[in-house]
C-alpha cells in the first residue's frame, strides 16, 4: 500500500481498461493511458502514473468519478465544464494527456505565470487547498479520460465502489 505522502507526491491510480477514442480508433494511444496494474481501487501505467479504468459495461473507477466531482467543484470556473477549456484558461483534458504527470502536479501545486508580448496567463497555486490536493490524482485521471473521450461529457452514470484504502487515505489527508 502506498503511503498518503507518496499518493500526493507521486500519484496513485491503476487500471486494466483500454482507452476508447470517439473519432479514429486507428490513433495510437498515448503512453500515459494504458493500465498496467491496480492497487486498492487505483489504476496505474507501467511507469506508475495514475490512469483510469473503464469496464466493458461503462463502469468507471472510483477516482475518475471522484475527479469529475472535484474538477467541477474547483476547476471548471476557469477551465470550463468537463475540461473543455474557456476563453480564460486552456482545456485541461488536453493538458492531462500532453503534460508529464509531474509537471501537471507541479503547476497545480505551485501555480504558473506566463507573461510575454503575446500571452498573459496566470494559474494560481492550489498547494494549500486540501479540496484540490487531496484529490489531485482523481482530477488528473478524470481529465485523462475526458481527453481520450473515454468518458463523455456529463456526470458518469456507473462507478466502482470506493475502496476502504481510498476512504482511509482521503480521511487522513483531510484531517
Amino acid at each position: 500500500m502506498r503511503k498518503l505522502g507518496i499518493l500526493l507526491a507521486a500519484g496513485a491510480i491503476v487500471g486494466f481498461g483500454e482507452a476508447t477514442y470517439a473519432q479514429d480508433n486507428s490513433e495510437e494511444k498515448p503512453d500515459n493511458i494504458t493500465v498496467a496494474y491496480s492497487e486498492d481501487g487505483r489504476y496505474f501505467t507501467e511507469d506508475d502514473i495514475p490512469t483510469y479504468n473503464i469496464a466493458e459495461d461503462g463502469t468507471i473507477d472510483w477516482l475518475t468519478y471522484s475527479g469529475f466531482r472535484r474538477y467541477h467543484s474547483e476547476c471548471h470556473v476557469c477551465h470550463g465544464p468537463e475540461g473543455e477549456g474557456s476563453t480564460y484558461a486552456p482545456a485541461l483534458k488536453n493538458s492531462a494527456l500532453e503534460m508529464d504527470y509531474y509537471d501537471f502536479y507541479d503547476v497545480v501545486t505551485n501555480g504558473r505565470k506566463v507573461i510575454s508580448n503575446s500571452e498573459n496567463s496566470v494559474m494560481p497555486a492550489f498547494g494549500d487547498n486540501p479540496n484540490v490536493m487531496c484529490y489531485l490524482d482523481d482530477i488528473y485521471v478524470y481529465l485523462k479520460a475526458r481527453g481520450t473521450e473515454a468518458v463523455p461529457r456529463g456526470r458518469p452514470r456507473k462507478k466502482e465502489a470506493k475502496s476502504d484504502v481510498i476512504r482511509e487515505d482521503e480521511n487522513a489527508c483531510l484531517g
